[in-house]
């Protein structure tokens, strides 16, 4: 494994490890140990110093994109659209049974001849019962089980939907396709854009003015310059697109101002001390805890310098020198 390479441990994240997949089942990160489980069943219980030091081991490139959606905000029921809750409570009842015997998850709580012979906890293993259920799914009708959202579904779907369910509850179960789009980040014409920025750099020069204002003028600006058949959109995604690009508008115009950058032929001219802060940030090699049981984090290591009054100079490898009070010494750890 290389240095560059950062491995996920948490349960449902996939390694690959002397060229074979395996997936992470569950971890005691007090003790340093993970369980991983292969698409066999088979089960391998070891350190995180083995995998992290093992030169054979790197993460899975099926599970390493679920890093993207780090620090954004999880994914709920409430997220389902219309009529899929339904399909998404079945998909669960079918991953209880597989798990537990039973399709409510509980044992008190039976159901019409439960638990099944295939499906008898004391009887059958979890890797027979993920079988039996992938069997259970291919001999259903194939319209039938498109529409349940059951088609085409293998024993190591199961596993990766059984992984979701414990990691995010009932939404896990969910298809990504169900949930609602994000609102992402607005787009307008080429018009209605050039009638903004008009706008934006003639407001920021009077009083303070409402945005009911700056929406007359941007529909005034269209009208005179692209004619009165271009359409404009409503009020409400003006202002959203206006904080979207310039913020909420809450400082004070000559504070507006003066946070505008001044260019020349593309490179910035920077004037004053604070004006312009630089920032670098690189991740350390350590992992630490933030108590004896949390899990392991990265930690990244922040650097801030004052462009204006900086003059810095590498004197020799990892050595940084800087000249008066240029180097504000902004030096802030914090965990991803």
């Amino acid at each position: 494994m290389t240095a560059a390479a950062v491995l996920d441990l948490s349960p449902g994240a996939g390694l690959v490890l002397d060229g074979t997949e395996w997936t992470v089942e569950w971890r005691e990160p007090h003790l340093g140990r993970v369980q991983l489980v292969k698409d066999d069943g088979t089960r391998e219980r070891m350190t995180f110093r083995f995998l992290a030091n093992h030169p054979q081991c790197r993460p899975s490139s099926r599970t390493s994109s679920a890093g993207a959606d780090r620090g954004r905000q999880r994914k709920a029921s409430e997220d389902l659209k219309a009529g899929r809750l339904e399909l998404t409570e079945l998909r669960m009842a079918h991953l209880l049974e597989v798990a537990t015997g039973f399709r409510s998850g509980d044992p008190f709580h039976l159901g019409p001849g439960e638990p099944r012979a295939e499906y008898d906890p004391a009887t059958t293993t979890l890797t027979e019962r993920r079988h039996a259920k992938v069997a259970e799914f291919a001999a259903l009708d194939p319209q039938h089980a498109k529409l349940l959202g059951l088609s085409s579904v293998g024993y190591r779907t199961l596993i990766r939907w059984e992984n979701a369910r414990r990691r995010f509850g009932l939404v896990g179960c969910a298809d990504d396709r169900w949930l609602r789009r994000s609102g992402g980040t607005r787009k307008v014409s080429e018009p209605v854009r050039e009638a903004v920025l008009a706008v934006r750099e003639e407001t920021k020069r009077m009083a303070k003015v409402s945005m009911r204002t700056k929406d007359r003028m941007i529909r005034q600006y269209v009208r005179e310059e692209f004619g009165p058949e271009t359409k404009v959109p409503s009020y409400d995604t003006l202002r959203r697109l206006w904080q979207e690009w310039f913020g909420p508008g809450g400082a004070r115009q000559r504070y507006t101002r003066s946070a505008d950058l001044p260019e020349s032929e593309g490179h910035v001219l920077v004037h004053r001390p604070g004006q312009v802060v630089a920032l670098d940030t690189t991740v350390l090699p350590v992992m630490v805890r933030e108590h004896v049981f949390g899990d392991p984090v990265k930690m990244h290591l922040t650097l801030a310098l004052d462009v204006c009054m900086a003059v810095t100079l590498f004197s020799g490898p990892g050595m940084l020198a800087s000249s008066g009070p240029s180097w504000w010494g902004f030096r802030g750890l914090r965990t991803s």
